[in-house]
């Protein structure tokens, strides 16, 4: 079934191997695109302000140029860039797993699409309790999420 087979080990190193190389391409052509991402594993530092966090999507397209492009990094299973957000231009740097890629996009035209699921990230592989923490005041910052909290 697709179900099982996106989350089998072998099926996300297949994924990540080709999301990474498309990334190397895109880099090494100097050629700016968007990455549709999972936000649920996306982790900001500094975390965003509320009134900014609350506003972005589940799904959320960052555009990788300018600034962002050149600041854009990834290893073996991570990318990182540094990124403006709101108004006032706030400045973090963006973290999250190279799985949590849902599409790759050049001038609003999908490059690529992943299926597979992110890896589970586990505080002894290098993810910190405070990114985990992150996520969490995120997910509450928005008032709408409180109704999934057992009680």
């Amino acid at each position: 079934m697709l179900i099982d087979m996106i989350k089998e080990e072998e099926f996300q190193d297949l994924m990540e191997g080709h999301i990474k190389d498309m990334l190397a391409y895109l880099l090494e052509h100097d050629q700016p695109f968007g990455l549709l991402c999972n936000l649920q594993y996306v982790t900001f530092d500094p975390p965003l302000p509320e009134e900014i966090a609350q506003n972005l999507k589940e799904v959320t397209l960052f555009m990788i140029a300018g600034y962002t492009f050149e600041s854009f990094e990834f290893d073996e299973h991570t990318l990182y860039f540094e990124a403006g957000f709101g108004p006032q231009n706030f400045g973090s740097v963006v973290n999250m797993p190279i799985l949590a890629v849902l599409q790759l996009l050049v001038e609003e035209t999908p490059l690529l699409l992943n299926m597979a699921r992110p890896r589970p990230r586990h505080p002894e592989k290098g993810v910190s309790d405070e990114g985990v923490k992150n996520s969490l005041q995120t997910f509450l910052s928005n008032p709408e999420n409180r109704k999934f909290l057992k009680k």
